[in-house]
C-alpha cells in the first residue's frame, strides 16, 4: 500500500464527514449552502477520489 492508497482511504471518510456536517450544519441553520454536502457525501459514497483521478497513482 503506498501513500497515496492512505489518503484515498482517509479522503473517503472525511468527504462522508464533511458531506454529513454540511447538511446538518445547513438543516439546522436554514440556510441553503447545506445542497454542497451532498457533493462530498456522494462522493464518499461512491469511493470516487478526485486526488486519484489527477495524480493517476492510486490503485482501483
Amino acid at each position: 500500500m503506498n501513500k497515496f492508497d492512505k489518503i484515498k482511504l482517509f479522503c473517503r471518510k472525511f468527504r462522508i464527514a464533511i458531506g454529513i456536517i454540511l447538511i446538518l450544519a445547513g438543516i439546522f441553520t436554514g440556510i441553503a449552502w447545506f445542497y454542497l454536502g451532498v457533493i462530498p457525501l456522494i462522493a464518499g459514497l461512491a469511493n470516487f477520489c478526485p486526488l486519484c483521478k489527477i495524480t493517476k497513482k492510486c490503485t482501483i
